[in-house]
């Protein structure tokens, strides 16, 4: 006599399931691999063939995660231990606040491990980079935290010409 265990992982390797379900392992890394702050503002809604469709609070927030898609993808590829995320494609949509809460609580806050960029005294950081390191202490993966903190620096920058 099989074993219920037996019989339904015949049953699943026969539908050939195991991809599918291989890509609904990026919902409960999400928030822990993109931070707090990039999670409360980004969800991932569905992935087709490859492709992990985001839900995003508004168009900037939808182009800065553009510039971080390859990276974005890189860092759950490794996390899920194989190539499930292919592409990444943003939209703006209204997230669902109790799904953002209820994600961004299973992960807690981490201290900054990376230092905030050096400011010369004589030109004070701008109060939106201030803010943004604020927000940027929340992110864990130092690489995207580097990357968040040179975009917010460069738009900085744009904004002072």
């Amino acid at each position: 006599m099989e074993k219920l265990g037996e019989i339904l992982d015949k049953s699943l390797k026969r539908l050939d399931l195991s991809p599918r379900l291989d890509e609904y392992g990026v919902w409960p890394i999400w928030n822990d691999i993109v931070g707090a702050t990039i999670a409360r503002n980004a969800q991932p809604e569905k992935i087709r063939n490859g492709t992990l469709f985001v839900k995003v609070s508004g168009a900037t927030w939808m182009q800065e995660l553009q510039y971080m898609k390859e990276m974005i993808s890189q860092k759950l590829n490794q996390s899920l231990g194989r190539e499930v995320v292919k592409n990444i494609f943003f939209f703006v949509g209204k997230l669902d606040a109790e799904a953002v809460k209820s994600k961004s609580q299973g992960s807690s806050p981490s201290s900054p491990s990376s230092p905030a960029p050096p400011s010369s005294p004589s030109s004070p950081a701008p109060p939106q980079l201030e803010f943004a390191e604020e927000h940027l202490r929340s992110i864990k993966d130092p690489e995207i935290r580097r990357a968040l903190r040179r975009l917010f620096t460069a738009h900085a920058r744009k904004e002072k010409k």
